[in-house]
């Protein structure tokens, strides 16, 4: 392939469209800008053709810098901010990294990275780069408390759902997320932004809720997506009231047929859905029914998207999945037949397959193999409950029993918290097979959430 056919992210940057903007708490950056400046201190010339890590403190400095390396540098590894820095000179090993953009560089001394480049605001004029080669983009894994995973991508599989869906209708838009830019979720948005001809407002995890809700309304946040975590707090904090999108989806986790009413309820001339990816698979398809699960007639080969079930876990295969683990040790990321075993455990019911849980996240119950978010998916069906996480404690008798934390609506009364808990009960009753109905239901105030956006799950 000639440097003339290739893409980068740069090329999609038009001088024309000039009032693009990315921006974050704290900073807006002309998108045009970017073109005809710098926020790697004039040194992009030094890091063509190597493998770089992008080990940055914030979203804003490390989408200008991913703009700026595609198509320059031959790889480049997105670290997430809640790395464990133990896991850095297995993983600089693993990819043969051999440059790094930081923006804290005195952290960088007598590491034998053998080039460390600052990125900066604000930016600085410099002549226009041209794109020279396809930059294989590395993501990790998240979910592991080991190091994780090196999953590699070309910008033509991370963006093949966006260049299908061709063109946004209407007035530009201005997407957001709840999500980090450098998980794959977030990245997803990032690329829609720029590829979209629109405009993006990244997440602060130092902003309150309330504070990033009005900054988003204040910039015309018309595009929307977190994972259902994300958007039950939102629903929670009464902050929903004040936003009116016109796109909302939800990824990352399984949503619920709770989370997607409560969300259309929110906004109800708003289009609610949500949409099935990972970073091993890339993105799938997307649910815009408004009901949880998905068609069965989802099967078979859709919109160039391959799917199957083996063993009751979803099997992908498509043009946009990654095309290997990166390591000295990885394995094989497909099959023999190239499909990626998602690990999403799912469940036919009538016409329509329901994700049940991840085959890594089941509990032991006296035996017998307990899905978490099945319980918590019944649970959340009370009309008082806004979000509830299942997990197992250790018994003397049966060796593990369920318990849920159960978080209400706001304003529930708190004399009504017997009754409220015997109607929750009698629902997984009716609905549960006995072993996976709780047998100690608390009622909590705030649940924890991982920085990936998920719940976070830990057993007793």
């Amino acid at each position: 392939m000639s440097p003339r056919e290739i893409v980068a992210l740069r090329d999609y940057l038009s001088p024309e469209l000039n009032d693009r903007t990315i921006s974050d708490a704290h900073h807006m950056v002309s998108l045009t800008d970017v073109l005809s400046h710098t926020v790697l201190s004039g040194r992009l010339h030094e890091l063509a053709g190597r493998s770089v890590l992008l080990r940055l403190s914030n979203q804003l400095r490390s989408g200008l810098a991913m703009i700026e390396l595609d198509g320059i540098v031959r790889r480049m590894l997105l670290c997430p901010p809640d790395l464990n820095p133990a896991h850095l000179d297995t993983l600089i090993a693993d990819a043969g990294i051999d440059a790094v953009v930081t923006d804290e560089p005195d952290r960088w001394a007598g590491t034998g990275v053998s080039l460390v480049v600052t990125a900066q605001l604000p930016l600085q004029a410099t002549a226009p780069a041209k794109t020279e080669r396809a930059t294989e983009w590395l993501m990790l894994t998240s979910g592991t408390s080991g190091v994780p995973k090196i999953v590699g991508h070309t910008l033509e599989a991370l963006t093949g759902a966006i260049v299908a869906e061709g063109p946004a209708k209407g007035p530009a838009p201005v997407w957001a997320t709840f999500y980090d830019i450098r998980r794959y979720g977030g990245l997803q948005i990032f690329l829609r932004a720029i590829l979209s001809g629109g405009s993006m407002v990244l997440s602060d995890p130092h902003e309150t809720l309330a504070d990033h809700v009005i900054r988003l309304k204040a910039r015309g946040v018309s595009h929307i997506s977190g994972t259902p975590s994300h958007w039950r707090k939102l629903l929670m904090s009464g902050s929903a009231a004040q936003f009116a999108p016109r796109y909302v989806r939800l990824s990352g986790e399984i949503a619920d047929q709770a989370v997607l009413d409560g969300l259309k309820a929110a906004f109800p001339n708003s289009s609610v859905g949500h949409a099935y990816a990972s970073t091993e698979a890339g993105v799938g398809f997307a649910v815009n029914d408004g009901l949880e699960g998905f068609p069965a007639n989802y099967l078979g080969n859709r919109n160039g998207v391959e799917m199957k079930i083996v063993d009751g876990s979803l099997r992908i295969r498509s043009t946009r999945t990654a095309h290997a683990y990166v390591g000295r040790n990885a394995g094989p990321l497909t099959d023999g037949d190239g499909f990626v075993d998602s690990g999403d455990i799912v469940e036919l019911r009538g016409d329509r397959y329901y994700f049940v849980g991840r085959r890594g996240g089941i509990i032991n119950i006296g035996g017998l193999k307990v899905h978490p978010e099945e319980i918590e998916a019944v649970i959340n069906r009370h009309p008082l409950v806004r979000m509830s996480r299942a997990k197992s404690r250790k018994s003397p008798i049966t060796g593990g029993i369920v318990v849920a934390d159960v978080i209400l609506t706001e304003g529930t009364d708190p004399a009504r918290a017997k009754e409220i808990r015997d109607q929750i009960l009698d629902q997984c009753r009716a609905q549960l097979a006995p072993h996976k109905v709780p047998a100690v239901i608390c009622f909590v105030e705030a649940l924890d959430v991982t920085p990936a956006g998920k719940l976070a799950r830990t057993n007793a």
